[in-house]
């Protein structure tokens, strides 16, 4: 989405848009511009109009929350990808790791060390997979901040009972895909219905302009959103990236989300570290690519990893077989597998290659300091 294509979309909904200069108009661009949805962008748009922000000092703050539960794959890059923009455009990213959230969600059987560990772990990814920003608390800075840290509060407990109010089982069984669990998986346990609520609460109490997640959080944020309305309090924008399928995905993508990729699933998932051969095998094996379906993990993969990063996708077939050739729109490359221009394998090793050239940087991290990963690499083999 270009510019002008954004003050169409969202002229009649948010019309202060068209009060903003230039400059304001190429910040909110760069914010929004590459998300699967906007939602509150009025919020956003008031903010950058009026200099303002949640947290009283004009510098915007976004926030993305992680339950560390494992190794990356590669919906981070996904999100790193967004969050880099936001740096580029002065906003201040937090990445939120959700250690109590993770032990509330059985992750690692409830081993609190064993999910700090992988909280550790990811940090040290995002600072690679975003080029190692300046981290504080200013515009276009890093953090990183541990639920542990925010439970310490007695007015954090008073803003998730808040939120909690009001709120029926049937509508907070509804939210348990954020976890990724059906609606009736947790009668059992109490902890997970306050679940919900402890997201919103963590968007409320640090003081968050932006919220950020795959669509898979969707639920969450309106959540939030509607909790808001109830005692107003500010909307955080929310903005959504695209889910990337599982590599084994075919056919029409489903609204439960339940084509995902999943780490759980090896042969369907790429992993963050995946090394250039053993990403290309899992292409050649497991990526769906039918000549005659317009869906693809592959194409996937090429719209939201390859082609916003580097803007073009690079296939070099055997000798054999053909000439390199560059790729920089979508639909041509689809077009070209489709009619036979391009063959499906080359195109599968042409997006793998792609990915693993965006992954080299946090290759190159864990090779110079591998103990962190070692250690996570131990406790994921054992679960």
């Amino acid at each position: 989405m270009d510019i002008e294509q954004m003050m169409i979309q969202y002229q009649e909904k948010c019309p202060r848009i068209n009060d903003l200069n230039n400059s304001q108009r190429e910040r909110i661009h760069k914010i929004i511009g590459s998300v699967e949805e906007t939602v509150g962008l009025d919020y956003l748009v008031d903010c950058v109009a009026d200099g303002v922000s949640a947290g009283g000092d004009g510098v915007l703050r976004c926030y993305v929350g992680f339950e560390p539960s494992g190794k990356a794959h590669i919906g981070w890059k996904v999100l790193s990808l967004q969050l880099k923009r936001m740096l580029e455009a002065d906003v201040n990213v937090l990445v939120f790791l959700a250690d109590w959230h993770a032990w509330i969600n059985d992750k690692f059987n409830g081993s609190m060390e064993n999910i700090q560990l992988t909280a550790r772990y990811m940090e040290e990814t995002f600072r690679a997979l975003l080029d190692y920003p300046p981290e504080g608390d200013g515009p276009g800075e890093l953090r990183f901040y541990y639920a542990s840290e925010l439970m310490d509060s007695g007015n954090y407990w008073a803003r998730v009972l808040r939120c909690s109010k009001g709120a029926t089982l049937a509508m907070v069984r509804k939210t348990f895909t954020i976890m990724g669990r059906d609606e009736a998986s947790s009668d059992h346990d109490l902890s997970k219905f306050f679940y919900p609520a402890m997201q919103a609460s963590d968007i409320f109490e640090l003081n968050i302009d932006i919220a950020i997640g795959g669509m898979d959080q969707r639920k969450a944020h309106m959540f939030m959103r509607d909790v808001a309305s109830k005692y107003g309090w500010r909307k955080a924008t929310c903005l959504h990236t695209p889910i990337i399928s599982s590599l084994k995905a075919s056919g029409s993508r489903m609204e439960s989300f339940d084509h995902k990729m999943s780490k759980s699933d090896p042969g369907g998932a790429i992993l963050i570290h995946d090394e250039p051969k053993q990403l290309r095998k899992k292409m050649q094996k497991h990526a769906y690519l039918n000549t005659e379906d317009e869906n693809s993990p592959i194409y996937e993969l090429a719209e939201h990893v390859i082609l916003p990063e580097f803007g073009e996708i690079i296939v070099t077939p055997n000798p054999k077989f053909g000439e390199p050739s560059t790729w920089t729109d979508l639909n041509e490359f689809k077009q070209a597998v489709m009619n036979g221009t391009l063959h499906p394998l080359d195109a599968k090793f042409g997006v793998a290659d792609g990915i693993s050239r965006g992954l080299e940087k946090v290759a190159q991290h864990f090779e110079n300091s591998p103990e962190l990963l070692e250690r996570v690499n131990e406790i994921v083999n054992k679960k």
